[in-house]
């Protein structure tokens, strides 16, 4: 089996495996990085230049510098972390989260926006939890708009135990030129991610009477009968106990 390495500017990222599949998952990933990269067989001397190194779980090499352990299941990880570390952060994995409809997500590790989403509110906690497996104290910061998304996300990560905080997304949402339409969201996550914020175990939420007519009028629109749903159900659709649709349904019962 051969071993990568990968040059930069700072060092280079030699990845040593004997694990055929992930040598090829690693591979790939330095590809899609747009990361040059070089081989030499294992056992080879690690070259002078190198910084950080990535390996197998069950590979047995010697270096004294950082050492990433990967797995073929997520190499995406992996490589994200060698950058960071190369790039001279801390590596710690840190989520954004610009609540709404769909959210957008920005996940960093260090300093260096590793992946980005936007994705329905009812599937961003998943995706966040998915984002941070397996990393170590990651944090997860949410802006402070769009209160009724924005307390679901909160409360369902806070749930399942992950630390929160909240924080004043005032000005995260950037100016958009010609071409980069729809992006805004995303945007403002990765501003949002680099901002300290109050640690939060949930988020009380009371919707406004605003707030409850918007989506009574969102239910007639829905609803096949052009039927409004009552406050009652209106007032649990805001708290994320029911969805619309499970709302309409419950009032023609």
């Amino acid at each position: 089996m051969l071993l990568l390495a990968a040059v930069r500017v700072v060092g280079v990222i030699v990845v040593a495996t004997e694990d055929f599949e992930l040598y090829h998952e690693l591979l790939a990933e330095l590809r899609d990085r747009d990361v040059a990269f070089t081989t030499i067989e294992p056992g080879d001397p690690i070259p002078e230049e190198a910084a950080v190194l990535v390996t197998g779980e069950s590979d047995d090499v010697d270096a004294a510098l950082d050492t990433v352990v990967a797995d073929a299941d997520d190499a995406r990880k992996a490589v994200d972390e060698a950058l960071a570390v190369l790039r001279g952060g801390t590596g710690r994995t840190i989520v954004g989260v610009d609540p709404g409809p769909n959210p957008g997500i920005a996940v960093l590790s260090g300093d260096l926006v590793v992946a980005a989403f936007r994705v329905p509110v009812e599937d961003t906690v998943d995706v966040v939890l998915d984002e941070i497996e397996g990393a170590l104290d990651p944090l997860v910061r949410v802006g402070d708009g769009a209160r009724l998304h924005g307390a679901r996300v909160v409360d369902g990560l806070a749930e399942a135990g992950v630390t929160v905080e909240l924080v004043d997304e005032t000005g995260t949402t950037p100016y958009l030129g010609a071409g980069v339409r729809g992006l805004d969201d995303v945007l403002a996550a990765a501003n949002i991610a680099r901002l300290e914020g109050e640690v939060v175990t949930s988020r009380s939420f009371e919707p406004t009477p605003g707030e409850l007519q918007v989506i009574k009028n969102r239910s007639r629109e829905r609803s096949a009968e052009n039927q409004t749903i009552p406050e009652s159900l209106a007032r649990r659709v805001a708290r994320g106990e029911l969805t619309l649709d499970e709302a309409i349904e419950e009032h023609g019962e």
